[in-house]
């Protein structure tokens, strides 16, 4: 994976516009669950991506250092090479002094070598610098993003289990409307309003009947005293109507 696509595919990601999917979802919380595997997922490969490019990155810059250091002691043997030269020439030793001038002139060769691919690597460490802190970003975005993932899913269930009970809740209203137990229990208190108006009727009835006897029961007895006066009168009696017992 290039550098360029690791980038490209860590910008989108952290560019997701998490509300805009989610309007677009059949299931939100099922693509919330999705989203949250892929990202962890792609973070995982962003961050093994990112580390390798981070090590490149460092043996870039191992390798400058080193031909900096060897640019130095190159330097340093052309000038100990040439200082020697100076002085073999002075005391009247033209030929060493002629070897020490031409490794002298091997050294800076060799300095300037090193020098080259140091300057070399300059441009590239600084592109490789910058494509690195530029994909540091974005795993850093894509963390918060999935951090905002994971509390929209966490949000999404909880709301979704709230809406689940509230909804039984509102079907257990629903069928008790439906059944409207209080009508069975008007329809039962009417049956008793019946029946006590049923016993009522009986009882009065009942009162009645006796009212009734005791009535033919007096007029017997009325009965029985007339003829007992009318006894007495043909005998030649009086009637008188006496008192006490």
């Amino acid at each position: 994976m290039s550098k360029q696509s690791i980038l490209g595919r860590i910008t989108q990601l952290a560019k997701a516009n998490i509300n805009a999917l989610l309007d677009q979802a059949e299931d939100p919380q099922l693509m919330l669950d999705q989203m949250v595997r892929d990202y962890t997922n792609s973070i995982a490969e962003a961050e093994s991506a990112v580390a390798q490019t981070i090590g490149n990155l460092r043996l870039t810059e191992q390798d400058y250092r080193e031909d900096v250091d060897a640019a130095n002691d190159w330097g340093r043997k052309a000038l100990a090479a040439s200082g020697k030269a100076d002085e073999l020439r002075a005391a009247g030793n033209a030929v060493d002094a002629d070897k020490f001038d031409n490794l002298a002139k091997i050294a800076l060769v060799r300095q300037l070598s090193s020098e080259n691919e140091a300057k070399a690597a300059q441009p590239t460490i600084a592109s490789q610098t910058q494509v690195v802190e530029q994909l540091k970003k974005g795993l850093d975005a894509m963390r918060g993003k999935l951090s905002e993932l994971t509390a929209k899913r966490d949000e999404l269930t909880a709301r979704s289990k709230t809406a689940a009970a509230q909804q039984q809740v509102h079907d257990a209203l629903k069928s008790i409307d439906l059944l409207d137990p209080t009508s069975e229990i008007s329809r039962f208190e009417d049956k008793i309003r019946r029946e006590e108006a049923k016993v009522l009727g009986q009882q009065e009835l009942q009162a009645s009947s006796l009212d009734a006897q005791f009535e033919g029961l007096e007029d017997l007895g009325r009965e029985g005293e007339v003829e007992a006066r009318l006894a007495a009168l043909k005998a030649g009696g009086t009637t008188a109507i006496t008192s006490g017992s």
